[in-house]
């Protein structure tokens, strides 16, 4: 059963997207106004505190949620410190999810205009899902997310940019859909990152924006679960990184540390398989999504059936809604029509620590995570900015 209202930790309660505060997607956009670019917003207000800053230096860990910070704070005390002192949350978008929050961030607007609205979607037209992770080539990157990137009009404006990623990510799409427009310098760990962005902070003489990636956390949580051996250990790597970045600002930077996502460890006895009951594959073409938010394509004139009986099985593990009521609730911003498609005709969003699994249908191994996310709880949707002076 799920809590009564006035029951539910602070962590587990649903957002709305009129949440008050700073979101994802305007950390690059207050870091281009800090940088001098014309015609950039500066929503987070960044720019009094860092008059005199040349230099911008800007690491996503990813799964590093608002809520994982006390639970970090044993293993790494740099991350403690900063998060007592030069912290604030922002709400990184829904879904709660990487691709969707790493292009919300790269663009600095939200999902339905850059379209990548999930970890996995439909192709409209098609009964193929994009797992935007796995992304290559086709669709085109630059037709499938058309906003351009706040790294181009960084670059635009006479900013050397770099993005540092592990190498296996360079010329993928989903990296070439949030971060177009900066060099591509390949990093695999902790230290190898720190090493690659402090070069590129201190390569150029004039505005210089560096963006950073780091994976580790999120794999182990989700592997292993939050608080597990493994993901304190990956807690204290980023630490260390993240005590490098700030110990080699130069004097005229800033770093400014965020993340994707939280994560939520999900019980065996809280995950629904729409692969083993008949009764939710019933009227279902295609699922897509993930397991803490689900899209429901589904055949002609069964919409309303679907929702039905999804709402039925699941109960008060889920709320289950139209792609309209969806759309209408603000989350997506406003999404164009030719995104519409890539969204469910059914959403189905988990509540607390509840998950619907596809064990047939995706890989074997995502139904055996133990941490999950995409959904629109504060442990989800909620991420720190760590704003740090050289």
């Amino acid at each position: 059963m799920i809590a009564e209202a006035g029951d539910v930790p602070a962590e587990l309660e649903i957002l709305g997207p009129d949440h008050g505060g700073g979101r994802l997607a305007d950390v690059l956009p207050s870091a281009l106004a800090v940088l001098g670019v014309p015609g950039s917003p500066d929503p987070l207000g960044l720019v009094p505190a860092l008059a005199g800053v040349r230099r911008i230096a800007v690491l996503l860990v990813d799964g590093l949620g608002w809520y994982q910070l006390p639970t970090a704070a044993p293993y790494a005390p740099t991350l403690a410190g900063l998060a007592a002192t030069v912290a604030r949350p922002l709400i990184a978008g829904f879904p709660s999810t990487t691709p969707t929050s790493l292009v919300s961030l790269g663009t600095g607007v939200a999902p339905g205009a850059h379209g990548v609205l999930g970890f996995t979607v439909r192709v409209p037209g098609t009964d193929r899902v994009l797992t935007h992770t796995d992304w290559a080539a086709d669709p085109s990157p630059l037709r499938w997310q058309p906003v351009p990137t706040q790294l181009e009009r960084a670059r635009a404006a006479g900013v050397t940019t770099t993005v540092v990623s592990r190498p296996e990510f360079g010329g993928s799409g989903l990296t070439l859909a949030a971060n177009r427009g900066g060099d591509f310098r390949g990093a695999a760990g902790g230290d190898a990152v720190a090493t690659a962005m402090l070069a590129a902070l201190s390569a150029g003489a004039g505005p210089t924006l560096v963006s950073g990636y780091h994976a580790d956390l999120d794999r182990h949580g989700h592997v292993s679960g939050v608080d597990s051996a493994p993901w304190r250990v990956a807690a204290t790597e980023v630490d260390a990184l993240v005590a490098r970045l700030v110990d080699g600002l130069p004097s005229d930077a800033a770093l400014l540390v965020t993340a994707d996502h939280g994560q939520l460890d999900i019980p065996a006895a809280h995950r629904f398989d729409l692969d083993t009951d008949p009764r939710l594959r019933a009227g279902v073409r295609l699922v897509a999504g993930e397991a803490r938010v689900r899209y429901l394509h589904v055949e002609p004139g069964a919409v309303e059936d679907v929702r039905a009986t999804w709402s039925e099985m699941l109960g008060a593990a889920a709320r289950v809604r139209t792609r309209a009521e969806m759309v209408a609730t603000g989350w997506f911003g406003p999404v164009p029509e030719k995104h519409l498609g890539r969204i469910g005709d059914v959403v189905v969003t988990c509540n607390d620590t509840y998950a619907v699994m596809a064990s047939r249908t995706e890989r074997p191994m995502a139904s055996k995570l133990v941490a999950y996310h995409g959904s629109d709880t504060a442990a989800e949707l909620t991420v720190p900015l760590l704003v740090v002076r050289g």
